[in-house]
């Protein structure tokens, strides 16, 4: 094969764009041969948008079964993610999803097992992985700099929305709709890079959310948690979509020094000498290690990151290189918000793993009392 041939699974807005690099050719051995969307009316917006050549489905089998594509990006809501992938592994397609590959955790493994079954290559649109700031603190994190971790926070409350943001659609801001509100919508990706960057995976989480309260909705749109890594090390995570103006800051503390990522650019505090050893052998009163602080060059912050992560995923298809973001990798970060969200329902500890069974009951009650609907 030296072309990929990709169908788009959603016309909303990332499908519609995704569409549309494709079919501009910014991909490099791939091409727009097909679309679908199920729900009226959607597929004739898109009328004329792209070559007549690209073909339309609303019946997603239909899509899968047409032989006119080698793989799918998912781009539907949320809940539906899971099924539309595992449809397509069936059929020895190769997939990329848009974040969160599942709402739950069971489903992204049962994701994974789909693809490794079929054979096929399986990616995440997890883009943020591509941020130069942050793939370069993942680096230093590698290579020592830090030393050992010791505190991980991060604020992420820039996900303004408004109320006429949930109401500009019927499932949005709802567990019927969504499953999840900024721990799954919008704050997924710094979940996720919290964990790639640092490689620790907490062991048990503590978390307060608002449901509600400052918003017309049903999910969780602030939250507060605290995680617990084995080891000793600990870390805060802020997410919110209520405050104004917002904060997007990344802190590490490690004994050999400190990293802050804050509007796109890397600061390193390097110590002179590593805590511990500072700690054993300083004899005065309130003296602390000597420091010096670095701006870390990286390079501009590609606004439009999807595409990189596209061209990864038909690379991985075509060449077998690695997937920057593979499917396993999607459980990390869902596995987490439904930890968080746990913690919250219970008002108590929540362990990780947490309890899957519980958490998905407790879910269900909620989906089945939500006024959210998705029709199609």
């Amino acid at each position: 094969m030296d072309q990929v041939r990709v169908g788009i699974i959603g016309m909303g807005n990332m499908g519609t764009s995704h569409a549309d690099t494709l079919a501009q050719g910014k991909v490099k051995g791939a091409k727009l041969t097909a679309v679908c969307d199920s729900f009226p009316g959607v597929l004739d917006r898109h009328r004329g948008r792209y070559d007549a050549e690209v073909l339309r489905y609303t019946d997603l089998e239909e899509l899968l079964s047409s032989g006119a594509v080698d793989g799918v990006i998912v781009a539907t809501p949320h809940l539906d993610h899971p099924s539309a992938a595992i449809r397509a592994f069936s059929k020895g397609l190769h997939v990329l999803t848009e974040k969160p590959a599942g709402v739950y955790a069971r489903q992204v493994r049962e994701m994974n097992e789909a693809a490794a079954e079929a054979g096929t290559v399986f990616g995440i649109m997890l883009n943020q992985r591509l941020h130069p700031a942050y793939s370069k603190l993942r680096e230093l994190v590698q290579a020592g700099e830090l030393g050992e971790l010791r505190r991980t926070n991060w604020t992420v409350t820039h996900w303004y929305r408004a109320q006429s943001y949930y109401d500009s659609a019927p499932w949005r801001g709802t567990w019927a709709g969504e499953g999840g509100g900024v721990l799954l919508n919008q704050a997924l990706h710094q979940l996720d890079l919290w964990q790639w960057i640092t490689g620790l995976r907490p062991q048990r989480v503590r978390a307060f959310a608002q449901f509600g309260q400052r918003r017309a909705v049903e999910v969780e749109h602030d939250v507060t948690a605290y995680v617990e890594y084995v080891g000793g090390a600990t870390g805060v995570f802020i997410a919110s979509t209520t405050e104004a103006p917002g904060t997007n800051r990344l802190e590490l503390s490690g004994t050999r020094g400190k990293a802050v990522v804050k509007d796109d650019r890397l600061t390193l505090w390097q110590l002179r000498q590593e805590e511990p050893d500072f700690n054993r052998n300083y004899k005065g009163g309130f003296g602390a290690p000597e420091s010096w602080r670095i701006d870390i060059p990286v390079d501009p912050f590609p606004r439009k990151q999807h595409g990189g992560l596209i061209q990864n995923w038909v690379d991985a298809v075509l060449t077998g290189s690695p997937l920057l973001a593979p499917g396993e990798d999607g459980l990390h970060a869902v596995t987490l918000v439904n930890a968080m969200l746990l913690s919250a329902w219970t008002d108590d500890w929540a362990a990780l793993p947490p309890d899957e069974e519980l958490y998905v009951s407790l879910l269900k009650q909620r989906m089945a009392q939500s006024s959210g609907h998705v029709e199609g």
